[in-house]
């Protein structure tokens, strides 16, 4: 029974996620959503600004606290080991919905791109980086990194085993493709205000500090291979050591 409770937990912090994830799309192009990155009354700078700092720093602070080994060793010692990650979904999940729903618009247009074939490039940039996340999760093994891969394993009695280091696809020209994904989805859009520049500056650099503490966990864990292939292979831009 505990062993089916734990699957239906990892596969509801899935679908969570999956929900999530496709209304992100929608929140930051502005579209198919009820609340997008610059919907609503706006209201004085200096709150909303404060407001939004403080919502993507709750999203910062539970995905990277959450997301170290020591807190992991401690962490599994309160909740079952095969829900660590679905737990690590589903609050990630929730801390993304609560800055959908208190997100204040600033309004000010920083730039704006009237020209078709401008709208149609950088929507373009925008729908690349969204697929560029997906793919690059896929490749890491998807249902690893969301949790339901330890949840299925548990569920029929499987030890979990690690995932073996590899370098697929786009991961032998850069450390970071699903990272890159995200800086295209977060800065490509033709219409820039400064809610959405906030947005891109703040988790642009959240990102290059994560990558960092990855790095250092990457390194613990994987010693030598990591450390050989960080050498031969950029951060974030190709072809660029």
């Amino acid at each position: 029974m505990s062993r089916f409770i734990i699957l239906f937990y990892g596969v509801v912090a899935y679908l969570t996620f999956l929900l999530t994830f496709l209304y992100a799309m929608g929140f930051m192009g502005n579209f198919l959503v009820p609340k997008s990155i610059d919907s609503g009354a706006e209201g004085p700078l200096i709150i909303a600004l404060l407001i939004n700092i403080g919502l993507l720093s709750v999203f910062a602070v539970q995905h990277s606290v959450m997301a170290r080994p020591a807190f992991k060793t401690w962490w599994t010692k309160i909740i079952p080991k095969a829900a660590e990650r679905s737990t690590y979904t589903l609050l990630s999940s929730l801390a993304l919905i609560l800055l959908f729903y208190y997100w204040q618009p600033i309004g000010g247009i920083v730039w704006q791109v009237e020209g078709s074939v401008g709208r149609i490039i950088l929507y373009s940039l925008f729908g690349f980086g969204w697929a560029l996340v997906l793919v690059s999760t896929f490749l890491i093994n998807h249902f690893d990194l969301f949790g339901l891969r330890q949840v299925y394993l548990n569920f029929t009695g499987k030890e979990y085993t690690p995932l073996k280091f590899g370098t697929p696809g786009p991961y032998k020209l850069i450390r970071h493709p699903l990272y890159m994904g995200w800086f295209f989805a977060f800065w490509a859009t033709p219409t820039m205000t400064l809610a959405h520049l906030a947005f891109a500056i703040i988790t642009t650099v959240y990102i290059l500090l994560a990558i960092r503490w990855e790095e250092q966990d990457l390194l613990t864990a994987l010693g030598e291979d990591y450390a050989n292939y960080r050498k031969s292979v950029p951060m974030i831009i190709p072809f660029w050591k």
